[in-house]
């Protein structure tokens, strides 16, 4: 296999891997904000400091309804459509 190719194959597997990454910290930081509990070693404050500048963003654009927080939600369906976009720019590997 060539290394052009790996190198394909390995971006794509870290994309992958980031996305899926963030999506499971966001869904995290959904739950948390279900039940409140203090998790150890600080991880409340990361899923926190991993999330904010994804959905603060989309919470000051979003109009506040019904006291319902959508942005969590809109970040999903973003980064799904950008990682799609991402994996469709590189390159086929052979």
């Amino acid at each position: 296999m060539c290394a052009g190719c790996l190198l394909v194959v390995y971006l794509e597997a870290f994309i992958n891997v980031l996305f899926l990454g963030l999506t499971l910290v966001i869904f995290g930081r959904v739950i948390l904000s279900w039940v409140p509990t203090r998790l150890p070693w600080g991880l409340n404050d990361f899923i926190f400091s991993i999330t904010e500048p994804f959905l603060s963003p989309i919470r000051r654009a979003l109009p506040m309804g019904a006291g319902m927080d959508f942005s969590p939600l809109i970040a999903l369906v973003l980064l799904q459509l950008v990682e799609q976009l991402l994996l469709r720019l590189l390159p086929p590997a052979l």
